[in-house]
């Protein structure tokens, strides 16, 4: 998925859930997302809680777009145009509807629910995301993950991969990166990363046992979902810090609750990140852009997209800086 605002930013910071907490129990950040529209006919929105002023990283997830569920009727469905990448792996999951992905190296797959499609962008790639004919509800995430230094300029990939359900009481889990639950996902990453579907019961607790170290962060996109003493609404993100082996949610509604957790060791690196391109100076986007903008073979061609590419917005008058994460706890 392209980043689509014609000034890309960030904002908002976490909000400290502390009041009457238990010393042993996980000190939860509460990130609120913001809405950016996607594009498309009639401005389909996301909701974004990564990156923030406040938190750019956790683990090396970097941009965390939640979405629907949208009748595509209303919103005129995803049709982003041929956009490029730097630096950086797409991950996309679905809840329901599906999308037709075509990228520059010749992959043209669906992204269907419970399917994992990832795409791996390294020094330069190129790729379009379309809403099928078939889809009348669209609703899921797209998550990027940041590269680190080694491997940024690496070979360009895609995966497609269906894990199985884990069921266990109360819950059912789908791990699509990394290794979670007894459930391990072959799916190759540069760091250490954990992505996760889970589903909670009605009323349901479970407690998870967790790499301690590894940052999570739970996205909710049905709850209210309680992970320490800070309950979550939908749409907000809870970040837990280094250090913590278990984690445990609660479903405080009578329905059927989904999360999406998301982890990994703490990405040190600093990053310039602009638009769909990651680098580490303002000159790397500078370059990133004008290749892009000038059909430079870097980036490829997306065959089959009846349309005409994206334009890459204008650079901001200031340098881009390089942004990290504050100090950890």
């Amino acid at each position: 998925m392209s980043n689509v605002e014609t000034e890309p930013t960030e904002s908002h910071g976490p909000t400290p859930a502390d009041s009457g907490r238990d010393a042993r129990a996980p000190r939860v950040d509460v990130l609120a997302p913001r809405d950016v529209p996607l594009g498309g006919p009639r401005a389909m929105k996301v909701r974004r809680t990564l990156p923030q002023r406040a938190r750019t990283l956790i683990g090396a997830w970097c941009f965390v777009d939640h979405y629907g569920p949208d009748d595509v009727a209303d919103t005129g469905g995803m049709d982003v145009a041929p956009h490029p990448h730097t630096g950086l792996q797409t991950v996309s999951w679905l809840f329901s509807g599906e999308i037709e992905h075509r990228d520059s190296l010749g992959s043209h797959a669906l992204v269907r629910p419970g399917e994992l499609n990832l795409m791996t962008g390294g020094y330069g790639i190129s790729h379009s995301e379309v809403s099928t004919a078939r889809t009348t509800i669209l609703h899921g995430v797209q998550l990027w993950v940041a590269l680190p230094d080694q491997h940024r300029y690496g070979e360009r990939d895609f995966h497609h991969y269906v894990p199985d359900p884990v069921r266990i009481t109360g819950a059912e889990i789908r791990v699509f990166l990394g290794s979670f639950a007894g459930s391990v996902s072959p799916v190759p990453t540069f760091t250490p990363l954990l992505g996760a579907e889970i589903l909670l019961a009605p009323r349901a607790t479970v407690t998870l046992a967790v790499d301690p170290a590894f940052e999570h962060g739970l996205l909710v996109d049905r709850g209210p979902v309680r992970v320490s003493d800070a309950l979550l609404h939908p749409a907000e993100l809870g970040y837990t810090d280094t250090g913590d082996r278990t984690l445990t949610l609660t479903n405080e509604s009578d329905h059927a609750a989904r999360t999406v957790l998301l982890g990994g060791t703490p990405f040190d690196e600093q990053i310039v990140m602009w638009w769909n391109f990651i680098g580490r100076g303002h000159q790397e986007i500078v370059r990133a852009r004008e290749d892009w903008q000038n059909a430079s073979d870097r980036f490829g061609a997306v065959e089959g997209y009846d349309g005409d590419r994206l334009p890459a917005p204008a650079l901001p008058n200031a340098a881009i800086a390089p942004r990290g994460n504050p100090s950890r706890r």
